[in-house]
């Protein structure tokens, strides 16, 4: 990754449209995935072999002086911070405006390279003498730009890579060492459980730069293993919650587990299972990821001999997307089943980077058609020929058929109980491909 680009600016400039241009595919505000909802609002870009991440912002709609200084803080100030490089979007059809003019000067003050970008240039050629204008904004020389029809962009993002930061190398940390996101809604207790590990005399522990600008990772050596926990606490503050600050809060979160081998998701006993655990989760669930799932503050929680056992039911429930992952019920401020959770990190880790071979993949195949036989429609019956691992983190499974319009969603879900019945794969996503023979 060589950085984070934001892109932000007032309303109706193109700013999504340009993300979505970057990007190279359209991007919804709401993505469903079975059991989970999210605003998606970043994504990975990639220009002349160079991968970055590319913020979309909402826009920045004063109302007045002093909602101008409230809004800009809640909706880009984040964004702002959490950038490399900066690309302040603005329209040729309406000239400089005020409010562009306003951000011009928010972003000065940031220190950040700042891009100018002059959108809705549609014509191939010369531009209009309403360009020149935004020399006026003091951000230096601005590129004309249609993200509709896509003219300028490869000069936007070679002033973009231009203007980047160098990306320091971290090799502070063994190449095998296990990335863990610590991650959950705030105050579940994702900073007690880190300080809790870091209290145990038996650890060894330094602070290292991460490679977020604004993360600490966290050095843990515990036996044989090294684990490099991804610190997203202090996410948002109580005092300033709002729409903004919660779906940056979910961004951090989301970097957090790109970068991350296995996601510790942190769950509050005393509110359960809320709408931003199914976002987080949900986006773990989707990149792969080995997760665990540790309920904190169990200590709080009056107990019977039934407890847990029904606290589970209903976790299993709000998780059926993600039936996979273990639950551990921990105490972040006791320590307690904190060793449990260490288990869980590594084991999930493995079974995220288990390969089996083909012959026994093939055995199985065998097996599980026999035992449930493949289902037919119109006299036509699916036959499935072959299966193989193609990939790991998390375990990919290619299966080659006759007919992929014969291979029910209820029977892939059936060959997918067969393969963790007979070779566990707890704690890791399974992502089965079908494919008709000769593809």
């Amino acid at each position: 990754m060589y950085g984070t680009v934001a892109i932000v600016g007032r309303p109706n400039v193109g700013k999504s449209t340009l993300f979505n241009r970057i990007v190279g595919k359209r991007l919804s505000i709401v993505d469903n995935t079975p059991g989970v909802t999210r605003d998606r609002i970043y994504s990975k870009a990639e220009w002349l072999g160079k991968e970055f991440t590319l913020i979309d912002t909402g826009g920045i709609e004063p109302q007045s002086k002093d909602v101008i200084l409230s809004q800009m803080r809640s909706q880009a100030q984040l964004a702002i911070d959490k950038a490399d490089v900066i690309i302040l979007v603005t329209d040729i059809t309406t000239g400089v405006t005020a409010t562009d003019s306003d951000v011009a000067g928010m972003l000065m003050k940031s220190g950040k390279p700042v891009i100018l970008c002059v959108n809705k240039c549609d014509s191939i050629g010369d531009v209009p003498n309403e360009f020149y204008e935004f020399y006026n904004l003091g951000l230096g020389e601005p590129i004309a730009v249609s993200s509709v029809h896509g003219h300028g962009t490869g000069d936007l993002l070679d002033a973009v890579f231009a203007a980047m930061p160098e990306q320091g190398v971290n090799d502070d940390y063994p190449e095998d060492a296990i990335k863990v996101a610590v991650i959950g809604k705030p105050n579940a207790g994702k900073s007690s459980l880190i300080n809790r590990i870091l209290g145990e005399n038996r650890m060894i522990v330094s602070d290292i730069a991460g490679t977020t600008r604004d993360a600490v990772d966290t050095v843990v050596t515990r036996g044989d293993k090294t684990y490099v926990f991804i610190d997203t606490a202090g996410i948002r503050r109580k005092s300033k919650v709002n729409e903004q600050i919660e779906k940056y809060s979910v961004l951090r979160a989301y970097m957090a587990v790109d970068r991350a081998d296995v996601c510790v998701i942190m769950i509050d006993a005393n509110e359960g299972y809320t709408e931003q655990d199914s976002k987080i989760a949900g986006y773990a669930h989707e990149q792969g990821k080995a997760s665990v799932i540790a309920v904190n503050k169990w200590d709080s929680i009056e107990k019977d001999g039934k407890t847990m056992q029904e606290f589970t039911k209903k976790l299993q429930v709000d998780f059926s997307f993600m039936s996979y992952a273990p639950f551990v019920f921990i105490s972040a401020l006791t320590g307690q089943r904190t060793d449990k959770l260490f288990e869980l990190i590594g084991y999930t880790y493995e079974q995220n980077a288990r390969r089996i071979t083909t012959g026994t993949l093939n055995d199985l195949l065998a097996y599980a058609t026999a035992r449930v036989q493949p289902p037919s429609d119109k006299g036509r019956r699916l036959k499935l020929y072959y299966m193989t691992q193609a990939s790991v983190k998390p375990p990919c499974f290619v299966i080659f058929c006759n007919k992929k319009e014969l291979f029910h969603y209820s029977y892939q879900r059936y060959i997918e109980n067969q393969i963790r019945e007979n070779f566990g794969l707890d704690g890791t996503p399974i992502k089965i491909v079908i494919r008709e023979r000769g593809e």
